[in-house]
């Protein structure tokens, strides 16, 4: 199989050109180039110029903001089939956050001039791009909404509730997860530093909610959890 063919295969299993012919991926591939990233690597910075967009292979991508002094505010995780910097693609303007690579991650890269070219040829896939965008302000308004109205404590106890749901899996002890990263991982994700994330993690267990192992948690008392979330709105 060769290098295009492959490059076409890729993309056919990414959301945005799910609607496009064999022939169409085939051009499209064509127009992109595959780029790799070493674990914790930065494929760009805030306030970059935006060459391109970037959709991912494999691997995952942090979406990130820094403070001035150093603290970082996590907006997203992208895995495979994801796509990052959508916005300058379209408005010409500086890439607005930072991006590095959670893991070693493989990068499908085109031109912002290619992609635009592309998109004023085939418009349902400047649509889908549409969608992506909104869904992405959405989660940022959701994580302005933490941020602005709601203590650590909430904003742990609702990433905790969030991963019970969606990744736990059920045992005689409770809900067993594995955080998706370190605690200053999570520390980053919910805007705060990593001594607030590791203390509210053991009040909790204090309190007989969880039970914490490093990464490892079990949560014990989902709906007490959930209590807290409910007692705060």
């Amino acid at each position: 199989m060769t290098e295009a063919t492959n490059m076409a295969a890729s993309l056919g299993n990414v959301a945005l050109f799910s609607g496009l012919s064999p022939e169409e991926l085939r051009l499209l591939a064509a127009r992109f180039v595959r780029k790799r990233f070493a674990q914790g690597e930065l494929l760009f910075s805030e306030g970059d110029s935006c060459r391109g967009l970037h959709i991912i292979a494999t691997g995952k991508l942090r979406i990130f903001k820094s403070s001035a002094s150093g603290r970082e505010q996590v907006l997203a995780v992208e895995g495979p089939g994801g796509s990052v910097a959508e916005l300058p693609v379209f408005d010409g303007g500086t890439y607005p956050a930072s991006v590095s690579a959670v893991e070693e991650s493989e990068v499908l890269f085109i031109s912002r001039q290619d992609f635009r070219s592309f998109c004023l040829e085939h418009p349902e896939v400047a649509l889908k791009m549409l969608a992506v965008v909104g869904a992405r302000l959405r989660r940022l308004v959701g994580i302005i909404e933490e941020l602005s109205f709601a203590t650590v404590r909430q904003r742990l106890v609702a990433a905790l509730v969030r991963l019970a749901e969606n990744g736990g899996k059920r045992t005689e002890h409770g809900i067993e997860c594995q955080l998706p990263g370190t605690h200053q991982d999570l520390a980053h994700q919910l805007g705060t530093v990593r001594e607030l994330v590791s203390r509210n993690l053991m009040r909790l267990q204090a309190e007989g909610l969880l039970q914490v192992d490093a990464r490892h948690i079990v949560v014990r008392d989902l709906p007490g959890l959930k209590a807290i979330l409910d007692s705060s709105s």
